[in-house]
């Protein structure tokens, strides 16, 4: 046999048997290193907690028998890591809770302004300009949540106040929208991080750092949930804010970074969040453009915690927020492609149908609490496709006639 010949078959028999494997199988194959110093440094070594679940700490208002032991009604917690099938989107679906369907009356259990539930969000002034793409998180905000009984504050770190968007809502929602501008030295007076300038003074050009810092500044000072400004919210998360919570970041279980604080929800002056500022103000410096402030710290709290035995907060479940970070088979659609694209290859959602009134319908409005985009703000809504018409449309459907324009 010739030396071509040889060739062929040593190169091309491989090839042939690769995409042989590739027709009938599909490959998960995600590899990261990670520094065993590091690991020890930051993981594995459990410092002590800071003291804030002390009975002997003086008295915030929280009401640690209440908020950590207490009797809860609704389980978010499914047992199980849930990769199968649809089998986190069902789960979603067990907890009960008013929809995009149902009657907005705002007559009935209006509550003042001080006794609402607050949402924060968040946006960087300098790094873009805020315009219709980002009023869509407000919009999903107004479409979905009971705005006679919460109040959604805009954060920002410059002036928006005479931005024509805001203004509108503003107009339309004057006891449930605000906006107000970041002080961060102000908000971390009476905690750990008060004065400690290098660290309120941190932030990347990505506004990760900054705003995993600020999100806890401000539900420390105010409590609430906050959401990240790219997300769209497609159901009320009433039923879940009874509990003190982070999100999973994906279904893979990622072994050091599993946590995700794009949605969250934490009580004023909660010790969870006073054991974070701690843990930031006793540890190295963040990384720029790093989850050092976000998932890492979560995650460095939450071992702590079940080391001493103390309840953790809850994991909301990835689809609950996350539906996109997941296997080929069993994510969300891709928002940013057509729906004939979606059909391609292997199907979204176990191929599951995504017409009006459909499953996708069905997930997105009854089952699922909403979508992280993970900012990805360059790219667009396709006409037509499944966002537009199954939540953008919807919102617009919901606020005609409230907004004042």
């Amino acid at each position: 046999m010739g030396r071509f010949w040889r060739s062929l078959i040593l190169l091309g028999l491989p090839l042939l048997l690769l995409l042989f494997g590739l027709y009938f199988y599909e490959p998960h194959i995600e590899i990261a290193f990670y520094s065993r110093r590091w690991v020890a440094r930051e993981i594995e070594e459990l410092a002590p907690l800071g003291g804030c679940f002390s009975a002997d700490r003086p008295s915030s208002g929280y009401n640690i028998s209440q908020h950590v032991y207490g009797a809860k009604k609704t389980e978010i917690h499914a047992g199980l890591p849930m990769r199968v099938g649809l089998d986190c989107y069902n789960f979603a679906g067990t907890i009960e809770g008013p929809t995009m369907y149902d009657l907005l009356d705002l007559s009935v259990g209006t509550l003042p302004v001080d006794q609402r539930t607050q949402y924060h969000t968040y946006w960087r002034a300098d790094l873009a300009p805020f315009g219709q793409r980002q009023e869509w998180m407000l919009k999903s905000f107004f479409a979905t949540q009971n705005i006679a009984r919460t109040r959604l504050v805009l954060w920002s770190n410059g002036d928006l106040s005479h931005n024509p968007i805001l203004q509108k809502y503003v107009r339309s929602f004057p006891n449930a929208f605000a906006i107000q501008r970041i002080d961060i030295p102000g908000l971390a007076k009476g905690t750990e991080l008060d004065g400690v300038l290098p660290l309120l003074q941190t932030r990347d050009d990505k506004a990760w750092i900054d705003g995993d810092l600020i999100r806890l500044l401000v539900l420390w000072n105010y409590g609430g949930v906050w959401v990240d400004m790219d997300s769209l919210l497609t159901r009320d998360l009433e039923p879940l804010l009874e509990h003190e919570f982070v999100t999973q970041w994906d279904c893979y279980d990622k072994p050091y970074t599993p946590f995700n604080g794009a949605l969250m929800r934490f009580r004023r002056h909660s010790p969870y969040i006073c054991e974070a500022f701690h843990i930031m103000a006793t540890s190295p410096p963040p990384r720029p453009k790093s989850t050092d402030w976000g998932s890492l710290l979560y995650f460095k709290l939450w071992r702590r915690l079940v080391a001493v035995g103390i309840p953790p907060f809850k994991v909301l479940p990835f689809c609950f927020t996350e539906g996109r970070s997941c296997r080929l088979d069993t994510r969300l659609p891709d928002p940013f492609v057509t729906d004939a694209d979606n059909r391609r290859g292997v199907k979204p959602l176990m191929g599951l149908d995504m017409d009006d009134g459909g499953d996708l319908d069905l997930i997105l409005t009854r089952k699922i609490f909403g979508i992280h985009l993970h900012n990805q703000w360059e790219k667009l809504f396709p006409p037509g496709g499944w966002v537009e018409r199954l939540l953008l449309k919807k919102y617009d459907e919901r606020l005609n006639g409230v907004m004042n324009t």
